[in-house]
């Protein structure tokens, strides 16, 4: 159903929600399960986001790709060596998972998918600037393989600044305080935020008709079998949930999404009350550039080629689909042996500012006749 919740009526059990073209309807349930996920968070400074692109959307991925393409297009065409070095650097905010992989992806395309096909800039030379608050990226993989990481980005040609702070991004770059309390200015033409996430604004909604607690990020306390205090019927799964310090990844969602599930047939079909949700951590992998790559399982720490050659299997055989894994593999030969990427086709147009396809437009428009 295409259509975005805003609110509930918990007495009533009672969905609103907005349909594209506006309208708002009601949809009645028996149980709810919420899994409506997070959003980028800029720490209390929204004003941040007209300038740093987080990675949340698909208007988001099809923004950095449309900022990262076209900074090499305009270093191309600048007229000053200040404008073009401004145009190949590239700012990350985060090093969590998000921010390594972005880092990495730039450095490997600037060396390798463009390097022969300017005549002007020399993209190799590109700056990867990625900035953290901890001691090291991947701090969450331990410290063994955060070091790893750190070296591996460091031969790739990211600049890691680490203990850092930002407190101020605009249109020339961003502002950025260390422990000291020193400040230091970066010039950046692109600044990406990979830093952060907080709860959707249907979240504070759900919190609010039900009195349920929430974390800092807004996320909704649940309890052993995932649902709200006092409502039974309201489940949450997902990044939105916040329970037992679980981190917000892929498969928790699933397998707390799968235990929602279970739970509601087996009440409904009389097969009993189901145990309390457990979490199985089948471990975490991070993509640093071809051949390169980070794997935790248990007491299981690769780095490299071997984890690398995992961290493909692992997304192969979570694709959905026999042919949706073919493409995949087909896709990646192509890249890792020719050096090509297709996913190329960008817009100099704003992505957010395009017309919403539902909206009835405020004044009319001429259309042209169909032929």
């Amino acid at each position: 159903m295409l259509a975005e919740v805003v609110d509930v009526e918990v007495d009533g059990r009672v969905v609103l929600a907005d349909r594209p073209d506006g309208e708002r309807i009601r949809l009645p349930y028996d149980d709810l399960v919420v899994a409506a996920g997070v959003r980028q968070s800029y720490f209390g400074h929204d004003e941040y986001a007209r300038w740093a692109t987080g990675m949340k959307t698909i208007s988001d991925a099809l923004t950095i790709r449309q900022k990262v393409f076209g900074a090499f297009e305009l270093a191309e065409t600048a007229t000053s060596e200040e404008e073009q070095r401004r145009r190949l650097t590239f700012a990350v905010v985060g090093g969590g998972p998000t921010g390594v992989e972005l880092a990495g992806q730039i450095r490997e395309l600037a060396t390798r998918t463009l390097r022969s096909e300017f005549r002007h800039i020399r993209p190799e030379h590109a700056r990867v600037l990625l900035f953290d608050g901890g001691d090291a990226p991947l701090a969450s993989f331990g410290p063994e393989l955060a070091a790893k990481a750190a070296t591996t980005l460091r031969d790739l040609g990211v600049e890691l600044h680490l203990g850092s702070r930002v407190t101020g991004v605009d249109g020339d770059g961003l502002t950025v305080q260390d422990r000291a309390g020193t400040t230091q200015r970066y010039t950046a033409g692109t600044v990406l935020w990979a830093a952060g996430v907080g709860a959707p604004s249907v979240a504070a909604a759900l919190a609010k008709a039900t009195g349920a607690a929430t974390d800092r990020a807004g996320r909704i306390r649940v309890g052993s079998d995932l649902t709200i205090a006092g409502h039974p019927e309201i489940s949450v799964v997902g990044d939105v949930m916040a329970h037992d310090d679980l981190p917000g990844v892929a498969e928790v969602a699933m397998q707390s999404g799968l235990y929602a599930g279970r739970r509601i047939r087996r009440r409904l079909t009389g097969a009993g009350p189901t145990g309390p949700f457990r979490y199985r951590d089948l471990g975490s992998a991070a993509y640093l550039a071809r051949g390169r790559a980070v794997v935790s399982v248990g007491r299981v720490h690769l780095a490299g080629f071997p984890a690398w050659l995992i961290w493909l299997f692992i997304h192969i055989a979570f694709l959905t689909g026999y042919r949706n894994r073919v493409g995949a593999v087909l896709s990646w030969a192509v890249t890792f042996t020719r050096d090509a990427r297709r996913e190329r086709t960008f817009t100099t147009r704003e992505i957010g500012s395009l017309h919403d396809l539902y909206t009835v437009p405020a004044a009319p428009q001429r259309r042209g006749v169909a032929s």
